[in-house]
């Protein structure tokens, strides 16, 4: 399965419907929570850094994090926005 493939675990400290309560029907590149929203220049922005502080990155398990970032890559591509992706 490819890592934009990996499902993503529900998580227990999240309720998902927070996420589109708050943002709408938009893309998250953690589908499952609806957390991180991919919809916009600054909510990429946003979720790029916010999944690499390490305690939000510690959420999940490391395949998940790479899901949730080459989600957030290819939104940033899509947009034509540059992230830091080192």
């Amino acid at each position: 399965m490819s890592k934009s493939g990996t499902k993503i675990d529900r998580r227990e400290d999240v309720n998902p419907e927070t996420g589109e309560h708050k943002y709408g029907d938009v893309e998250f590149a953690d589908p499952t929570n609806n957390k991180y929203p991919i919809d916009t220049p600054e909510h990429i922005r946003a979720a790029w850094s916010y999944i690499n502080h390490q305690d939000n990155a510690a959420k999940y398990d490391a395949d998940e994090v790479e899901a949730i970032k080459t989600r957030i890559k290819r939104a940033a591509k899509k947009h034509d926005i540059e992230i830091n992706a080192g």
